[in-house]
Parts: C-alpha cells; sequence; structure tokens
C-alpha cells in the first residue's frame, strides 16, 4: 500500500503547507460556492448526458418521475402515475408548476420532451430508453398518455428525466429555462457557472440565494480551496486520501452515506481462459476487496455483492460470496489446467491483461490487484489509457479484463441486469461488452421483464443474481460510499443514493460563531 501512504503524505503536505490567500468565488454570503470537476458540455437534458452537465441540470430543470431511497419510482413533476392496462402509462401534472420566465408547466411541455426522443432526426443517447415508446399525446392541459409497442414494467424509470419547455429552441442548449430551484445566470467557460434561486420553485424557494460552481479540474487544488475557506462544499470529487486529510481540520465537516456507484472488473468471456468459470472463480477469490475498501477507498465503500445496490427493492444478499482466498484461488486454477509450472519459481501458471483508466485512484487499485494476482501465480500486465481510449477498447470488445464504474441511476432498476447480462444485449444494442451467455439467466430476464406480479417479479431478479454471482460474470468490486466535505457553517446536508447534487437547495449558512 505504499503509493497510497505516498498519496496521502502528498495531500498533507499540499493542503497543510499553502500559505497564500485565494479569494471567495462569491460576495453574498449567502451563496454557495461549490467546487466541481468540469464545466457542463451543453444545458439541454435531453441531450447532454455526461456526468458534470447532469448534476447541474438536477438543479435547473425538474424530473417528470423522481427515485425515492429504495430506488422505486414516485411523483415528480407528475403527482401521478397510473398503468390502467399493460401498454399505457398515464401522468397526471402537478397544476402551477412554473418555469423560470414565468409560463405555467403544462401536457403541452411534457408531449415536447418526449416527442423529441421519438424524432429520427433528434440525435440524443437517451433515445436508447424509449425504443418501446410507440407515442405519447396530451389528453388534456395536465394529462399525459403514453403509449408502448408490448408491455415494459422497468417503462417508469424511463420518465426520470428533465423536462423542457414547449418549442425549446437551438439557444437553450446555452440559456436554459427550467423548473427547477434555480434559474442560470451566467456560464464562464472553463470558470464558474452561476445560479439564483428560483422564489418561484414549486417544492419551495431555497434558502440561500443561489449558487457558484467554481470548476477546479485538479483534486488537490479542490481539497486546498476547501482548507482555505474559497470554496464551502465539494460532492465526492476529492480521492478519499485527501477527505481523510481534510476529516481532521477544525472548520470542515465529512457526511457520508450508502451509494450506488458500482466498480467491477469486466470479463471477456471469449477469452479461452476467462471461459472456463473455474478461472473466474479464482480471480474472484484472490482479490483482496476488503483491503481495496479500507485502505485505498479509506472506508469510503463496501464490498459489492453484484451490480444492484443494497439499496434496491430488487436487491438480493443471497449469493454466492468470494472473500478474499489464495488457497482456493490456486485450487481452482490447478483444476481447470493452470498448474503452477515452477513452484516458487518465477513462471507463471497463467499470463493476463487488465485494462484500466489512467486516473491516479485506478491506477492505485490496479496494482494492488495486479500483486493479488501475482500471489496465486497469475502474471497481470496493466495497461493504462485516457478513458475515451479505454471505453473505445471496451464496447469494440477489445480487452481481456477491464475497470470501470456503474454510476447514479443507471443501476437503479432490475432492468440494467438485463441490459448487461442477456446474451441478446451485446453492443451496440446493449451492455453485454464481456459476451457473458446463459440460457437460464435469459429465460430469467425475459420473464422478470415481462412479470406484473412484484413478489414474482422479485424473485426471478433474486434467482438471476445468484447465477450471475457463482458464474462470475463479472468480479465485483466495491459499491461507493458518497461524500459532502463541507464548511462548518454549512446546514442542511443530505445525499441521496446517487451522490447528486439536488439537496444543495436545502442547503444555507450559520454565522460561524454558530457553526462552532
Amino acid at each position: 500500500m505504499q503509493p497510497t501512504r505516498t498519496l496521502a503524505v502528498l495531500a498533507l503536505l499540499v493542503l497543510g503547507g499553502f500559505c497564500g490567500c485565494l479569494k471567495r468565488a462569491a460576495d453574498n454570503p449567502n451563496t454557495i460556492v461549490v467546487a466541481i470537476t468540469s464545466g457542463p458540455s451543453n444545458f439541454d437534458p435531453r441531450v447532454a448526458t455526461d456526468d458534470s452537465t447532469q448534476k447541474i441540470q438536477q438543479l435547473i430543470f425538474s424530473d417528470m418521475m423522481d427515485l425515492d431511497a429504495g430506488l422505486r419510482v414516485g411523483p415528480g413533476l407528475a403527482e401521478r402515475l397510473d398503468n390502467p392496462d399493460p401498454t399505457s402509462y398515464v401522468a397526471t401534472l402537478r397544476r402551477g408548476v412554473k418555469f423560470h420566465d414565468g409560463h405555467e408547466l403544462t401536457s403541452a411541455d411534457v408531449v415536447y420532451t418526449f416527442n423529441s426522443f421519438l424524432d429520427p432526426k433528434f440525435i440524443s443517447t437517451r433515445k436508447v430508453a424509449f425504443r418501446g415508446l410507440a407515442k405519447v399525446e396530451a389528453r388534456d392541459r395536465y394529462t399525459v398518455v403514453f403509449t408502448l409497442k408490448e408491455p415494459f414494467l422497468s417503462f417508469p424509470t424511463a420518465l426520470v428525466i428533465p423536462v423542457v419547455p414547449d418549442g425549446a429552441g437551438p439557444d437553450f442548449l446555452e440559456h436554459p429555462i427550467g423548473t427547477g430551484p434555480y434559474k442560470f445566470v451566467s456560464y464562464a467557460v472553463d470558470d464558474r457557472v452561476e445560479l439564483a434561486a428560483f422564489p418561484d420553485y414549486y417544492a419551495g424557494k431555497p434558502p440561500n440565494d443561489g449558487l457558484v460552481l467554481r470548476i477546479v479540474p485538479d483534486e488537490l487544488m479542490r481539497g486546498l480551496e476547501l482548507q482555505k475557506g474559497t470554496v464551502d462544499v465539494v460532492i465526492n470529487d476529492i480521492g478519499p486520501d485527501i477527505v481523510h486529510q481534510l476529516s481532521a481540520s477544525d472548520h470542515l465537516t465529512v457526511t457520508t452515506s450508502p451509494g450506488t456507484d458500482y466498480q467491477y472488473i469486466g470479463l471477456n468471456m471469449r477469452d479461452p481462459a476467462l471461459a472456463d468459470v473455474r478461472v473466474r472463480q479464482a480471480l474472484a477469490y484472490a482479490i483482496d476487496r476488503r483491503a481495496i475498501v479500507d485502505y485505498l477507498r479509506r472506508g469510503l465503500a463496501t464490498p459489492a455483492l453484484g451490480l444492484l445496490p443494497p439499496n434496491s427493492w430488487a436487491f438480493t444478499p443471497n449469493v454466492r460470496t468470494f472473500d478474499f482466498d489464495p488457497s482456493k484461488a490456486r485450487a481452482l486454477l490447478d483444476e481447470a489446467g493452470y498448474r503452477d509450472p515452477d513452484g516458487d519459481g518465477p513462471q507463471p501458471r497463467l499470463r493476463l491483461t487488465l485494462k484500466c483508466s489512467n486516473l491516479e485512484f485506478n491506477r492505485l487499485q490496479s496494482t494492488v490487484i495486479q500483486q493479488n494476482l501475482q500471489a496465486v501465480g497469475i502474471a497481470l500486465d496493466v495497461r493504462t489509457y485516457e478513458f475515451a481510449t479505454l471505453y473505445a477498447d471496451v464496447i469494440a470488445g477489445n480487452f481481456q479484463m477491464y475497470t470501470l464504474q456503474w454510476s447514479g441511476a443507471a443501476v437503479s432498476d432490475p432492468d440494467i441486469l438485463r441490459q448487461v447480462f442477456h446474451s441478446a444485449q451485446t453492443p451496440p444494442r446493449g451492455f453485454n461488452r464481456g459476451f457473458f451467455s446463459n440460457a437460464r439467466i435469459d429465460t430469467l430476464l425475459d420473464q422478470a421483464s415481462g412479470e406484473t406480479d412484484p413478489a414474482r417479479r422479485l424473485q426471478l431478479y433474486g434467482e438471476v443474481q445468484q447465477i450471475l454471482a457463482d458464474q462470475v460474470a463479472c468480479i465485483s468490486l466495491w459499491t461507493k460510499t458518497n461524500f459532502v466535505v463541507a464548511q462548518r457553517s454549512i446546514r442542511g446536508v443530505h445525499l441521496s443514493p446517487f451522490g447528486d447534487f439536488f439537496f444543495l437547495k436545502d442547503v444555507s449558512r450559520v454565522p460561524i460563531a454558530s457553526a462552532n
């Protein structure tokens, strides 16, 4: 773990030893300054799907439907969603919801938003979620009817998406108008996004006057600005070692909450060695996930049992687990025919390649995995890439093993299991990037997609998770613990499972004397 200790010491030196003065980004003490990693690509939520942009959109727009703490779909702009027949969903809108320009949200805005995804000329990666949508129509001013091509019980999850005003034109990409708690004020590229509290927000005006989202690409600088008081809040966007150092500060607080982000090792089932379930199980036993969580993540994660997070209504804990056990790993490799050729000598049983992004944490984690596998006789070649290059290789199936992370609401509905592990969901149709194929899994997922009995659906997804764990369809590493580092004067911090920015609408500042 030496690289981690070195990084921690570096962070401590930088954070503790800097003696310069940085100017606050906001003069109004009731404006909250939040450090973010990058600016938005654009402000149209139908188009932009990158993480930074979506977090900013959450503050400007309101979703048609929302997700509760159990990751079930609940009211949003629509106060009700009825399912009168297998292929129809009827949404009843809240009355009196206003856009930032003062006009009332109606069914025309909803129809316009969702018809965008049915328009062949409209370009958006979100359109894949609406392949099963036949049409969307306004029944009256406050009622919208969604008609599906065939029954699909997970369709309501697709409605967890912001609504834009009817007729939003090309300038909407840079000058958004939403119904959310904050109005767009300005965007200085590579510097900051400024938002003002919206007094007519349907759920009540925020207690603060607005937000300044400062773009600070370097995580050490984000930590430094927290330490110096020039930034009020950072949400998830600093490394565990820096969080550990900042937690000792007398003017900062660290708030944590269980998250949904899931890190895993993807496995290419077309590879001759990895096609053998005994090899995959050996890999799972050989990796010390607890050490990764305790030392690299500094406890800001929990060892994962599978893709679905523990707070999902469909999650089952009754699956096979692979606690760190090198002796079992060696026995399985022996059984699979990969015997140690020279005892304690340098020759490996097997050679594999792991691809990861070039972020510091991912490099450190891959080094630990490399050492774990070396201890059971597997030589692991770790190759690091810029994210875009890594992702292109993963989509193309150009890998033996890789590490990536599923984030946020992507894992909120158990239908994600179908998209990731059904044999018909290989790219570009779905996310089965490792070419996993299991006839029983396919049957169960097909049944679960059309099952209307909640208890039976839960049973089907439970069996799916049990088989996936036993077959090691991928190697689960950890599920993230979300965190917020904030000035002690900040009140109202509470995190959703997705680690999003929406709670900022409840944040306020108290006088320093009251905060201590």
